[in-house]
Order: C-alpha cells, then structure tokens, then sequence
C-alpha cells in the first residue's frame, strides 16, 4: 500500500505564496561595519502606522577570527494581517526567501517576529 501525500499548502496559500515572493522588494541602510538594516515591501501588505514597508530585516555578522563568520538575522513584520494562525505558511516562505536573498547559504540564526507567527530557525550548511 502505498503512501498517501498531503499537501502542506493548499492552492490558494500557494498562489498567495508565490505573489508576495515575486513582488517583494527591499531598501538596504547600513547600520555599522558588522551590521546592515534592510526593509521589506510585499504587495498587499504594510507598516499601519506608517503606511510603509511590511518590515524589517537585522542582519547582525559576529565574526570569530579570520575563519569563522556566524549571522544572526532578525525578521520582524509589522502588519497585523500577518499575525493571524491561518498565514503562518506564508509568513514561514517569506522569511525563508528573505534568508536566501539576503543572507545567501552562511551559517544563520534566524528569529522572525510576527505575532502568533513568530519562530525561530537555524540556517546550517
């Protein structure tokens, strides 16, 4: 008998998924030598206080000697349409595609605030 396969996404999720990952956009600030600052756009979505960008990104490098380079990232997404249970398989995509454009395939700890959305990963190679 073979396996049955559930899909973790249904297709709406999946096509929402797909939108704001082709449609986000980010606006880079340097903050010091071992720190950058970056804000993130998706359409749809926003700062409500400001009407501006969804949210932000820290990226913080700790660097140990000549050799060793470990990232600690910081996502942190202000609308609240993205606090609600039912998109934490979106909010997991963005920040996933955030680590991957930003960071690349570096060692990483990753802390995504978000409400009721909100984790925490590590990134290894």
């Amino acid at each position: 008998m073979a396996d049955k396969i559930t899909q973790a996404m249904t297709k709406e999720m999946k096509r929402l998924t797909e939108q704001q990952i082709i449609g986000m956009t980010f606006t880079k600030n340097f903050r010091s030598a071992t720190a950058e600052e970056w804000y993130v756009f998706l359409p749809g979505y926003h700062d409500p206080r400001t009407g501006g960008a969804v949210g932000k990104v820290i990226v913080h490098y700790n660097l140990y000697g000549n050799r060793d380079v470990f990232i600690n990232t910081t996502i942190i997404l202000d609308d609240p349409a993205l606090f609600q249970p039912e998109l934490s398989p979106l909010v997991y995509a963005i920040a996933d595609e955030i680590v991957n454009r930003i960071v690349g395939y570096a060692d990483t700890l990753l802390s995504v605030h978000a409400g009721e959305n909100s984790y925490d990963a590590e990134y290894k190679q």
